[in-house]
Protein backbone atom coordinates (compact mmCIF):
# COMPACT_ATOMS: atom_id res chain seq x y z
CA UNK A 1 0.00 0.00 0.00
CA UNK A 2 1.53 3.27 -1.05
CA UNK A 3 1.69 6.09 1.38
CA UNK A 4 0.00 9.05 -0.07
CA UNK A 5 0.44 12.55 0.71
CA UNK A 6 0.04 16.54 -0.56
CA UNK A 7 2.06 19.09 -0.67
CA UNK A 8 0.96 22.57 -1.47
CA UNK A 9 3.41 24.49 -3.16
CA UNK A 10 2.60 28.38 -2.69
CA UNK A 11 4.59 29.69 -4.72
CA UNK A 12 4.06 27.64 -7.58
CA UNK A 13 0.22 28.01 -7.02
CA UNK A 14 0.61 24.00 -7.45
CA UNK A 15 -1.10 21.25 -5.49
CA UNK A 16 0.93 17.83 -6.11
CA UNK A 17 -0.39 14.53 -5.25
CA UNK A 18 2.64 12.13 -3.95
CA UNK A 19 2.73 8.45 -3.77
CA UNK A 20 6.00 6.80 -1.37
CA UNK A 21 7.36 10.44 -2.06
CA UNK A 22 7.02 10.46 -6.19
CA UNK A 23 4.85 13.00 -7.58
CA UNK A 24 2.04 11.30 -9.60
CA UNK A 25 -0.60 14.73 -10.22
CA UNK A 26 -0.18 17.94 -9.87
CA UNK A 27 -3.54 20.74 -9.92
CA UNK A 28 -3.25 24.33 -10.40
CA UNK A 29 -4.53 26.05 -6.74
CA UNK A 30 -6.08 29.20 -5.75
CA UNK A 31 -4.03 30.54 -2.68
CA UNK A 32 -4.85 33.19 0.43
CA UNK A 33 -4.54 36.84 -0.42
CA UNK A 34 -1.61 38.80 0.70
CA UNK A 35 -3.74 39.29 4.15
CA UNK A 36 -5.04 36.45 4.17
CA UNK A 37 -2.40 33.79 3.83
CA UNK A 38 -2.28 30.34 3.15
CA UNK A 39 -1.04 28.65 6.42
CA UNK A 40 2.63 27.00 5.77
CA UNK A 41 2.59 23.93 8.00
CA UNK A 42 1.94 20.52 8.41
CA UNK A 43 -1.43 19.31 8.83
CA UNK A 44 -3.61 16.46 8.00
CA UNK A 45 -7.34 16.25 6.00
CA UNK A 46 -9.40 15.58 9.52
CA UNK A 47 -12.93 15.64 7.38
CA UNK A 48 -14.51 15.30 3.95
CA UNK A 49 -17.78 16.07 2.27
CA UNK A 50 -19.43 15.86 -1.04
CA UNK A 51 -20.99 19.37 -2.15
CA UNK A 52 -20.78 21.28 1.03
CA UNK A 53 -22.81 24.36 -0.39
CA UNK A 54 -21.60 27.69 -0.21
CA UNK A 55 -18.65 28.39 -2.43
CA UNK A 56 -16.70 25.79 -1.49
CA UNK A 57 -17.56 23.98 -5.15
CA UNK A 58 -18.22 19.93 -5.20
CA UNK A 59 -15.70 18.78 -2.45
CA UNK A 60 -14.61 19.77 0.97
CA UNK A 61 -11.58 18.27 2.70
CA UNK A 62 -11.27 20.19 6.15
CA UNK A 63 -7.53 20.63 7.43
CA UNK A 64 -6.37 19.94 10.79
CA UNK A 65 -5.87 23.96 11.50
CA UNK A 66 -9.35 25.37 11.73
CA UNK A 67 -11.30 27.02 9.65
CA UNK A 68 -8.47 25.83 6.63
CA UNK A 69 -9.68 23.62 4.27
CA UNK A 70 -8.57 22.15 0.50
CA UNK A 71 -11.91 22.83 -1.52
CA UNK A 72 -13.85 23.79 -5.39
CA UNK A 73 -14.67 26.66 -6.00
CA UNK A 74 -18.13 27.92 -7.50
CA UNK A 75 -15.20 30.42 -9.67
CA UNK A 76 -12.96 28.92 -11.85
CA UNK A 77 -11.20 32.21 -12.65
CA UNK A 78 -10.01 32.30 -9.41
CA UNK A 79 -7.78 29.24 -9.47
CA UNK A 80 -3.97 30.57 -9.69
CA UNK A 81 -4.60 33.31 -8.18
CA UNK A 82 -4.25 35.03 -4.58
CA UNK A 83 -7.91 34.86 -3.71
CA UNK A 84 -9.32 33.08 -0.91
CA UNK A 85 -9.40 33.72 2.86
CA UNK A 86 -6.39 31.52 3.26
CA UNK A 87 -8.13 28.00 2.16
CA UNK A 88 -6.69 26.09 -0.92
CA UNK A 89 -9.09 26.34 -3.78
CA UNK A 90 -9.10 23.65 -6.89
CA UNK A 91 -11.25 23.17 -9.71
CA UNK A 92 -14.46 21.40 -9.16
CA UNK A 93 -12.88 18.21 -11.51
CA UNK A 94 -9.80 17.88 -9.76
CA UNK A 95 -10.78 17.99 -6.05
CA UNK A 96 -13.29 15.30 -6.87
CA UNK A 97 -10.32 13.25 -8.16
CA UNK A 98 -7.89 14.35 -5.67
CA UNK A 99 -10.58 13.57 -3.17
CA UNK A 100 -11.24 9.72 -4.60
CA UNK A 101 -7.74 9.34 -3.76
CA UNK A 102 -6.54 10.50 -0.61
CA UNK A 103 -8.33 9.43 3.35
CA UNK A 104 -9.07 11.54 6.25
CA UNK A 105 -5.85 11.35 8.04
CA UNK A 106 -3.58 12.02 4.55
CA UNK A 107 -0.50 14.27 5.23
CA UNK A 108 -0.62 17.70 3.89
CA UNK A 109 2.04 19.74 3.60
CA UNK A 110 1.48 23.77 2.98
CA UNK A 111 5.00 25.55 1.74
CA UNK A 112 6.41 28.46 0.24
Amino acid sequence: MPTIRIIVDLSQRMLYLLEDDIVVRGFPVGIGTILNRSPEGEYTIINKQLNPGGPFGAFWMGLSKPHYGIHGTNNPSSIGKRVSQGCIRMYNADVLELASKVNVGTRVTIRN
